[in-house]
């Protein structure tokens, strides 16, 4: 199936452009070995790693954003990360690929993510992609973080194209949501975490795919 019209691919991070599960879990597991809690196996944390601190925080220790711990908890959390932004995080299979045949095409792509700037920028530099992507939205690059269209509206404009010419990648129904909202094309990509019993058959995506290779099978 080809998506006519689309002259720009954006990504959401993680979860659809990097694999960054084992290095989220072992900083949630740093703050519970704080506390002299036993690790969570990777597979437990995972599903949770796209809804970042708040989904991981929720899984590792049952609290939300109202409960009184969830602000010392949340910043423990990010400082360990940050400390091992890019121990195992990798590309997942493909991408690099997928990123240089879309430069071939003279297609721009970039990133939109709700990770931090703090995060983003040093993590796509140590992926060694910075200087390819064509924009880098982050959590805190605008007001609102997505499902809000904001962020992928902004990545529109910084790379001067209408956001119906934009086919957003993601791994999250907030990814789907934020998509349509914004006017743009969405794939769901299945490779990634999907969220806790996370379907992308239900998300009303222009495509569900089973592996980042299938992008380009999208692009006109």
């Amino acid at each position: 199936m080809k998506l006519t019209g689309v002259r720009a691919v954006l990504f959401d991070l993680d979860g659809t452009f990097a694999d960054t599960a084992p290095d989220l879990a072992r900083a949630l597991n740093r703050v519970r070995a704080g506390r002299g809690l036993a690790p969570l196996p990777p597979e437990v944390a995972r599903p949770h790693t796209s809804s970042g601190a708040r989904g991981l925080l929720k899984v590792g220790f049952g609290v939300t954003r109202d409960s009184p711990e969830y602000g010392e908890l949340r910043e423990q959390f990010l400082d360990f990360y940050e400390e091992g932004l890019c121990v195992d995080t990798r590309l997942f299979d493909g991408i690099a690929e997928v990123i240089a045949r879309i430069g071939a095409r003279k297609l721009p792509w970039g990133i939109v993510t709700n990770k931090g700037k703090r995060f983003t920028e040093p993590l796509l530099k140590l992926l060694a992609v910075d200087h390819l992507a064509a924009c880098a939205v982050s959590g805190d690059s605008t007001a609102h973080t997505k499902p809000h269209p904001a962020p992928l509206l902004l990545a529109a404009s910084l790379i001067a194209l209408p956001p119906a010419q934009c086919l957003y990648v993601g791994d999250d129904l907030r990814d789907a949501q934020a998509a349509r909202a914004a006017g743009m094309r969405f794939a769901a990509a299945g490779w990634g975490y999907l969220g806790e019993g996370g379907d992308p058959q239900t998300w009303g995506a222009d495509a569900v795919m089973a592996q980042p290779s299938e992008i380009l099978s999208l692009l006109a």
